[in-house]
């Protein structure tokens, strides 16, 4: 199957796919062009939020408003127009470096968000666990660029790869803590042609990984083997999600950077958002209970 191109958004470094169920709107960011996007797959009209740094992880609020991560901060909002943001945790003040990267919440609204080091590519940052009381907690330590956190349709495993390692891991997850148990691995993805980026799960429990520098998206089994293939047509696809009125339709998130002109030239669907039916539904991501 092949992905098709729905906006044509030409993101500098489009990531972060979620969908809002309860508005029907797909959003998603592109980092290093400062921006929230969002999608009405009814409409088929997209919007894009100027924001003031990179933004590299949104998600709805349960009530009202949005937690954001930016490079260093991670704050909230009640309202994206009105540019008030207030600050709940910065990360890694001392790590030069660091910035937040990957993040998504757990089936009971907390956010499970992770960083990478982009000075020096380091595996020196952390994984952290935001409650809704806004406490901030450690779970990962020694991370060099952290991706596909996801998690299972029940909510007892926790997906998680460090992208250089080339493998993603399965996490029991002990849903009433936010504690991980213990820790297997899912798959080996150093014979895929692109390394391991942004996941998300289907109903049946399959998780679905974005292959950087890969041009497709794979549907990996709970053993491990890959199960489906989504080609898209350009290089860098980024994160995915399922999303749509049936919760049937996979979005695709891609980026432009560090691609030369000449890959632009040719590929220049580059930083687009892609969506295809791949038969499966997915599952409704929580709001952030914060």
């Amino acid at each position: 199957m092949q992905a098709e191109l729905i906006v044509d958004c030409k993101n500098l470094h489009g990531e972060g796919a979620i969908w809002q169920h309860e508005k029907g709107l797909l959003w998603w960011v592109d980092i290093n062009g400062k921006a929230l996007w969002s999608y009405d797959p009814v409409s088929k009209k997209s919007r894009s939020h100027s924001m003031p740094e990179r933004i590299c992880c949104a998600v709805p609020r349960q009530d009202k408003g949005w937690i954001i991560a930016f490079e260093q901060n991670l704050v909230l909002t009640d309202d994206l127009e009105s540019g008030d943001f207030t600050v709940i945790h910065t990360y890694e003040p001392n790590n030069r470096g660091s910035r937040f990267n990957d993040g998504r919440t757990d089936r009971k609204g907390r956010l499970i968000i992770g960083g990478m080091n982009e000075a020096s590519g380091a595996a020196d940052t952390s994984v952290l666990r935001v409650d809704a009381d806004l406490s901030v907690h450690e779970l990962i330590f020694d991370v060099s660029c952290s991706n596909s956190t996801c998690f299972s349709p029940v909510g007892d495993v926790m997906y998680f790869t460090d992208t250089p390692e080339k493998t993603i891991r399965a996490y029991s997850y002990d849903q009433d803590t936010g504690s991980l148990i213990s820790m297997r691995y899912l798959a080996d993805m150093s014979d895929e042609p692109g390394l391991p980026d942004g996941s998300c799960v289907d109903e049946e429990g399959y998780l679905w990984n974005a292959e950087w520098e890969g041009r497709r998206v794979v549907r990996i089994a709970p053993d491990g083997t890959i199960d489906r293939i989504i080609e898209v047509p350009v290089w860098k696809p980024t994160c995915c999600t399922f999303g749509g009125p049936d919760l049937d339709t996979l979005y695709i998130t891609t980026s432009q950077l560090a691609s030369s002109r000449e890959i632009l030239d040719r590929e220049p669907q580059s930083g687009g958002l892609f969506a295809v039916k791949p038969g499966v539904r997915g599952v409704v991501d929580t709001p952030f209970a914060g």
